[in-house]
């Protein structure tokens, strides 16, 4: 059975030994599991990942005793860019960055698209809320970096993305056979409710963006980056 990881600030003092403070949330959920002290657990420092013991606990607080470093890397080969769509009803945006957070991505980066009903009074305060599941997704998939997570850009700034592979998941048939993957660094993106409009798509096609098919169906917004990355990590792990 896997031990229960935590992400925390990165320390001066990483010797064996060394006690770690958990955050309130972590000290909660330290809470929910009925850890006690001694029992181990994993600690992920910006420098590495530790084998650890509880070392105290409280209401609102605790903190883990630094054992032993772990030589580990659970993160994908190459870069794996999800640029998500941001979705009229947001609470979709909340449902999709955890899979995807647990599938691999490296970088969950919102885009504003035409359908998007964008209204940054709502969206921006979300920013934070989105930080915290990606967080809490990788202590739960055992990931031992956490990506990277802004605030929403233009659909403009997908036009000048910089990577080798970039797809699209678009509904409509083309005359192009879905690409084979490269062991090189993916973006992907997908639309909101309704999906990417015909300019944006001739925009992203001009740009070097690849069009992708995920099957018959219409997918949701909230399925059809889950599903693309799901995908690829299936052909980087063959």
């Amino acid at each position: 059975m896997s031990l229960p990881r935590f992400f925390v600030p990165d320390m001066t003092d990483l010797r064996e030994g060394a006690l770690v403070p958990l955050d309130p949330a972590q000290a909660r959920h330290v809470g929910v599991l009925r850890l006690k002290p001694g029992d181990p657990l994993e600690v992920v420092l910006a420098s590495g990942t530790w084998r650890a013991d509880l070392a105290e606990t409280g209401r609102h607080r605790a903190a883990a005793r630094l054992v032993a470093l772990i030589q580990e890397d659970r993160e994908a080969p190459v870069p794996l860019e999800a640029w998500i769509p941001v979705t009229a009803q947001l609470s979709l945006v909340d449902e999709m960055i955890p899979p995807l957070v647990e599938l691999g991505a490296s970088l969950l980066q919102p885009v504003v698209f035409e359908r998007s009903a964008y209204d940054a009074r709502k969206v921006l305060p979300r920013v934070e809320r989105w930080q915290r599941l990606a967080a809490a997704a990788c202590e739960q998939s055992h990931r031992t970096r956490i990506p990277s997570l802004g605030g929403p850009l233009p659909f403009e700034a997908l036009l000048s993305v910089d990577l080798p592979q970039k797809w699209v998941a678009y509904e409509r048939r083309t005359d192009h056979r879905n690409p084979n993957l490269r062991r090189e660094g993916v973006a992907f993106t997908s639309g909101p409710e309704g999906g990417v409009t015909d300019g944006e798509f001739d925009a992203l096609r001009a740009s070097g963006w690849i069009p992708v098919s995920l099957g018959l169906g219409i997918l949701r917004a909230v399925t059809a980056p889950v599903a693309l990355l799901g995908a690829i990590q299936h052909e980087l792990n063959k």
